[in-house]
């Protein structure tokens, strides 16, 4: 590979879905060119076979992500990973999502055929005033919850929070959790789309009830559950024109840099992973706005950004 590939920012075309509670959004606000209703994710930066980005610009353009990654692991710093590790998505819900659960890693090697498992965090772009979601559960025992789910008792079950704008969500595998309407959330997680879907609201799609993963849900649903405050990180008066560090677990590590007229960082990871939330500018001289997805390249160095814009950004461990 010559040197200055290794100089080129990749900027991704995603992949929108629909859903039954998505809404319009992803379109207009964030210029996605997807018909329809319902829009309700954008998998901005993804490799997964579900949803494969494209590379549109560049020395690489038209390779999907996962060729990439396959065929260039030096552009991400060689990771002793099978596949590309994230996906960085942006959901758009104007009705409440399914209440859910995600395995670990070693539940889903056994039961979801070799898949990864699904750590999450989710980042509140945007929400109504009165917005809360779903995080956690009341059951103090595993004969609880199996007790509580068996007689339908959601309400006295089901654990809602209030959010804000600017709110960070950890969802750790066995965490009860769910989106409820008017949230739009940039949502980074492990490559994969193993849900275990434990409650729907009794709602039909196409005359029918969306299945349901009961048996699998009790298996992995933690018990008790953490507190919302281990959860909930406000992230208020962050430095900015710098590179914030947010959170960091063993699957991913997440920043946020906030741009008001010019900053410069230093690329020194794997690789970093870039979502434009909100304005426009330039990074090293290529225009972006919001709704823009892009990599910056291992061993890439200093990059330089002018303008007003808010990202989130996201790396693995070496």
């Amino acid at each position: 590979m010559k040197e200055n590939q290794l100089r080129e920012l990749l900027f991704l075309d995603p992949v929108c879905t629909h859903n039954i509670w998505g809404g319009t959004r992803l379109r207009e606000e964030f210029g996605y060119p997807v018909e329809g209703d319902g829009i309700g994710e954008c998998w901005g930066i993804s490799a997964h076979p579900e949803g494969d980005g494209t590379v549109r610009n560049g020395s690489f353009q038209g390779e999907k992500l996962s060729t990439l990654w396959a065929k260039h692991p030096e552009l991400f710093g060689n990771l002793p990973y099978d596949r590309y590790p994230l996906l960085t998505k942006i959901i758009d819900a104007q009705d409440d999502l399914s209440i859910q659960v995600h395995p670990d890693d070693a539940y889903a090697q056994v039961h979801e055929n070799g898949s990864l498992g699904k750590t999450e965090c989710w980042f509140i772009c945007d929400c109504s005033e009165d917005a809360t979601l779903v995080i956690g559960h009341n059951a103090r025992t595993k004969e609880e919850l199996e007790e509580m789910v068996k007689e339908g008792k959601w309400t006295e079950l089901i654990r809602e929070i209030p959010i804000h704008k600017g709110d960070f969500i950890q969802i750790d595998p066995g965490t009860v959790h769910a989106i409820k309407a008017g949230s739009l959330i940039l949502e980074t997680q492990q490559n994969s789309a193993i849900t275990y879907r434990l409650y729907d609201y009794g709602r039909l799609q196409n005359g029918k009830s969306r299945e349901l993963h009961i048996d699998k849900s009790l298996d992995v649903i933690t018990v008790p559950a953490k507190s919302a405050k281990e959860c909930v990180k406000s992230i208020d008066g962050l430095k900015e024109n710098a590179l914030n560090q947010i959170y960091t677990c063993d699957k991913y590590t997440i920043f946020k840099l906030d741009i008001d007229g010019k900053a410069e960082i230093n690329q020194s990871y794997p690789f970093l992973a870039a979502s434009v939330l909100e304005g426009n500018g330039t990074v090293d001289g290529v225009e972006v706005r919001r709704g823009d997805h892009f990599i910056i390249p291992n061993g890439y160095g200093k990059v330089e950004m002018k303008g007003m814009l808010h990202l989130i950004l996201s790396t693995v461990e070496a």
